[in-house]
């Protein structure tokens, strides 16, 4: 298929975007195209925005335009309590669900050294620093449930708790309104270890 080169240009940049295959650069490209100019001058503005005012939280590690970000600054926020998190995706699904109400810490991935990750690359410094020079009560590890987020959440566990501050792990298991018989494995292993009392 032969198209003009900008045409071209623009679906192959989609391309590069996570999730976005060719069919997908494909449509959003021809969807571009058909917009009027203003939509696109606002999609463009949007862009370059974004990469001139966002940055990270110097406390949280948070994107933000302005640091520290608004949830450090936010005296309603209970600051004994951290959660850990791999990055600011998940503060956004962590907020979400309006129950949590503490401070955050970014680590900026997970330990996986098959990636050559370790954990000199993630904030784990940063994060001893704030429990050092704070009230900190509590560190919640909402690590992702996966062998990466299971063994940075060990490894910060074994780095904590000397500290003298109560780690705790957010339960994985059971998701509201599954069937038993399509949860895998690991999962329902992992609903029946969280189980309480009812």
């Amino acid at each position: 298929m032969h198209l003009p080169k900008p045409l071209a240009q623009l679906m192959k940049e989609l391309g590069k975007l996570p999730t976005i295959g060719p069919k997908t650069a494909q449509r959003l490209a021809f969807h571009i195209v058909s917009c009027p100019r203003e939509r696109v001058q606002d999609l463009a503005d949007a862009l370059l925005e974004v990469k001139e005012k966002i940055r990270y939280c110097s406390q949280c590690g948070n994107f933000t335009d302005e640091d520290p970000c608004s949830i450090c600054t936010d005296e309603k926020r209970d600051s004994g309590i951290i959660c850990v998190v791999h990055g600011p995706q998940d503060i956004l699904a962590m907020e979400k669900t309006r129950e949590y109400k503490g401070l955050y810490h970014v680590l900026g991935g997970a330990i996986s050294p098959m990636d050559g990750i370790g954990p000199d690359q993630l904030r784990i410094k940063e994060l001893l620093t704030r429990i050092s020079t704070s009230t900190i009560k509590e560190v919640i590890l909402a690590t992702d449930p996966n062998v990466e987020g299971e063994a940075t959440a060990l490894y910060l566990a074994r780095l904590l708790k000397p500290l003298g501050v109560h780690v705790t792990k957010i339960a994985s298991g059971m998701p509201f309104g599954g069937d038993l018989e399509y949860v895998d494995e690991v999962t329902l292993s992992k609903a029946l270890e969280g189980r309480r009392e009812v």
